[in-house]
């Protein structure tokens, strides 16, 4: 792959299938065939295995002219991937495994938990290269230069006498090899494959505790990891496989050939986006990184748009992402009477570090997290069929609803989800989330038995839609704010009224705004508002879903997959793009493109299914670190 060493052509690439779990290219030449398969066992319903930094990556040769062949394999790990910046010290060394080849590499200085904010890059622990042994394998660490030229001239590589130097990575640090001796192969595929980890030691500081990463939790090491992994090649492939079949024939049929494939490609991307920390009761905390946007950790309109997959999967995984925010926010270090935005910067969560952070409200998201946290509660209490999750954090919940019926109808001067389009006022989006997240908490109540309180916001939530549509009515569509005749926005809040079964804002509502939309769409999408031609693609596969029309649904899934397949920018998914020329607006590798799998909580027997597989069953979390409850931090 690639163009080194440039005295050896590259093959020919024949095909590329993404799937959730799974990445093939096919490559031709010189009478074979080869497939590469990049695995990773993201399996949603076994935290233990989708916590696992590892992934397979096996290769199969086959002849296809009825010919024999000599074929080795050659494959590096540049130990680029431990660092932050290429100029740091890496030291790389072989490892001791049973029945493994490992090698490992890592940063000298081995900064644990430090480095923190966007656009920065793990440098503490150990990258890992690891293979089954067998006497036609070898395993080298030297440099790239010298590796690539043994290989091209003898189809071997040479283990170096010694073990090189501490030598910085843009210095000609040294790289992990292996090759693989395949020996003759016929029209009968021969395979062979490999493992890479990354053993990042602690995964995350929650209020001044240092968190191992799940995975470590009963004490695993990385040989732990490698082995464990290595014994499960077989079956964990076969069921990435199965997972995957299954999967996108869901997708099929809920939203065609086009859908699945937009869920292929996300799926992972969300997964990624994230880490799944275990707490000091061994249970699973599940934290995004707001990737090429701030670098906050736990970010509330993070894990609103991301939820969607994570929903789908059930109790742990759900449970896991909004814990950690309703013990922060029932803490003495929370103030105030709205969600926190965030916990910390990536990946240090030790308190609000976005706008006002603890100390004030200014530039604070207080209606946009506390309509999140609330209809999120909701959706989880869905899955579970009752609200007892909810009910240890009722004080505040029910101090979250009564801010929303203060100050949830009629928004005032703030900023929201979309902050980079800046503060609005009287935010019909925005209005329409404290509706639904009120009617959320009325559903709540309903479930904890509480009838009372659960007449009383309901009826709230359906008297404020119905000022909603009076204030927002703009004739043939609804405005971006209540004081802006002529403007417009997608309204991708309103999709919970429907999976939540509130059934708050009338039908033909939704059909008025559809039909305006589908007269302002440019070659690439729908804009997200009046004012700029970006648009997001998850808010986009929201707005989708609005009127549960098929026809619909595919007219904007197609615009959405037209810019996937089309735009410019070699970058991971983008969320935030311009619809006239599918170029990168700015904010990628984010795991907020899991809100393309919303369409799946639509179908309630899909939903339960998938639901219903969740192998972990976590419960018991620990309480707020005490450590956590002592000052303020500052914010930056």
């Amino acid at each position: 792959m690639g163009q080194e060493p440039r005295n050896v052509p590259a093959l020919t690439q024949t095909a590329l299938s993404v799937f959730p779990t799974r990445t093939t290219y096919d490559f031709e030449g010189h009478g074979i065939h080869l497939r590469l398969e990049f695995l990773t066992a993201a399996l949603p319903y076994d935290l233990m295995i989708l916590s696992r930094p590892l992934g397979y990556l096996t290769w199969t040769v086959q002849a296809i002219d009825a010919k024999e062949h000599r074929v080795s394999l050659y494959f590096e790990a540049n130990p680029e991937i431990a660092v932050n910046e290429p100029s740091q010290t890496v030291l790389c060394s072989p490892v001791s495994a049973s029945g493994l080849d490992v090698m490992r590499a890592g940063t000298t200085a081995q900064t644990m938990l430090e480095p923190r904010g966007d656009d920065v890059r793990i440098d503490w622990g150990y990258l890992y290269l690891a293979a089954p042994q067998s006497p036609r394998q070898q395993q080298a660490i030297a440099s790239a230069r010298q590796l690539r030229r043994e290989f091209a001239n003898r189809g071997t590589i040479a283990s170096a006498q010694g073990l090189p130097e501490p030598r910085a990575v843009d210095q000609n640090a040294p790289v992990l090899a292996l090759a693989c001796d395949l020996g003759t192969v016929r029209n009968t595929p021969v395979s062979h494959w490999a493992m890479l980890a990354y053993d990042e030691i602690y995964a995350i500081q929650f209020f001044e505790e240092n968190l191992r990463p799940f995975w470590r939790r009963d004490g695993a090491t990385a040989t732990d990891l490698l082995t464990q992994a290595a014994a499960e090649y077989a079956a964990l492939r076969k069921e990435c496989a199965d997972f995957d079949h299954e999967l996108l024939a869901d997708a099929r049929q809920i939203g065609g050939e086009q859908y699945a494939q937009i869920c292929s490609l996300t799926y992972r991307q969300c997964v990624a986006g994230t880490k799944i920390a275990a707490d000091t009761n061994r249970q699973p905390l599940l934290f995004p990184k707001e990737n090429t946007s701030n670098g906050c950790i736990g970010t509330v309109d993070v894990i609103y748009p991301m939820a969607p997959q994570f929903l789908l999967f059930g109790s742990s995984l759900s449970r896991a992402m909004l814990i950690y925010n309703l013990e922060y926010a029932s803490s003495p270090r929370w103030r105030f009477p709205f969600a926190p935005h965030d916990v910390g910067t990536y990946p240090q969560a030790n308190g609000q570090v976005y706008g006002g952070g603890e100390t004030s409200e200014v530039d604070q998201m207080p209606i946009e997290e506390t309509g999140n946290m609330l209809i999120l509660l909701a959706a989880l209490a869905k899955i579970e069929g009752n609200a007892s999750f909810a009910e240890r954090y009722w004080p505040t919940v029910e101090k979250w609803a009564q801010y929303l019926k203060a100050e949830g109808l009629d928004p005032k001067n703030q900023l929201c989800t979309d902050d980079f389009a800046g503060h609005l006022a009287h935010n019909a989006n925005l209005s329409a989330k404290a509706i639904i997240a009120l009617g959320a908490y009325g559903l709540l109540c309903r479930m904890k038995g509480d009838e009372q309180n659960a007449d009383t916001y309901l009826q709230l939530a359906k008297d404020y839609a119905r000022r909603w549509i009076q204030l927002a009515d703009d004739g043939d569509h609804f405005r971006l704010a209540f004081d802006r005749p002529g403007t417009w926005s997608q309204k991708y809040n309103l999709v919970w009224d429907r999976i939540l079964n509130l059934n708050l804002f009338p039908q033909q509502v939704l059909q008025k705004e559809m039909a305006f939309y589908l007269r302002h769409l440019n070659p690439y999408g729908l804009p997200l508002d009046n004012r700029k031609t970006w648009t997001k693609t998850d808010w986009t596969m929201w707005t989708a879903t609005l009127t549960g029309s098929r026809q619909d649904f595919d007219t904007l899934t197609r615009l959405v997959y037209h810019f996937l397949d089309s735009t410019p920018d070699r970058v991971p998914c983008s969320d935030f793009y311009w619809t006239e020329d599918a170029s990168d607006a700015g904010m990628h590798a984010r795991p907020v493109v899991g809100g393309v799998f919303l369409a799946f909580l639509y179908h309630p027997d899909i939903w339960k299914k998938w639901a219903s597989r969740d192998r972990t069953r976590a419960s018991g979390w620990a309480p707020f670190p005490k450590s956590g409850e002592i000052g303020f931090s500052r914010a930056s």
